[in-house]
């Protein structure tokens, strides 16, 4: 069993995100045959604004539910919780970027603030004493 069971799966689940959202970037550039940037092309920058975005929190929210695992400053059901939010949140976010409404987008956003707050607060707290 993994040393930290619910920031494995999260984070294998979130890879395998990436990978989506990495083909996504590719099919929309091999389309438009666009080798670097966006050539002019929205969808292609929407896609590459979804991937990167991605790739700026996900690995900080990772660290934050690995940390807080390891040090058990939150009981499982509710690191299960914040992993939950944040991959609903990650898969959202690329919807609501692509037009199925700025719900979506908002789901994204939210969702992977709440974790960065929660998760900062949590660490915050346990490295002071008080958790």
């Amino acid at each position: 069993m993994a040393a930290l069971p619910v920031t494995t799966l999260a984070t294998g689940l979130l890879g395998l995100l990436l990978v989506v959202l990495s083909f996504r970037v590719i099919a929309v550039r091999r389309a438009g045959q666009v080798s670097l940037g966006t050539g002019g092309n929205p969808l292609l920058e929407k896609r590459m604004r979804s991937h990167a975005n991605f790739c700026e929190y996900v690995p900080f929210c990772l660290l934050l539910l690995g940390l807080a695992e390891a040090g058990a400053a939150l009981p499982t059901p509710a690191l299960q919780a914040l992993a939950a939010l944040l991959v609903v949140a990650r898969l959202s976010h690329p919807f609501g970027l692509e037009g199925a409404g700025m719900a979506f987008r908002m789901v994204g956003m939210i969702g992977t603030f709440t974790v960065v707050i929660i998760g900062s607060i949590t660490l915050l707290l346990r490295a002071s004493g008080v958790v």
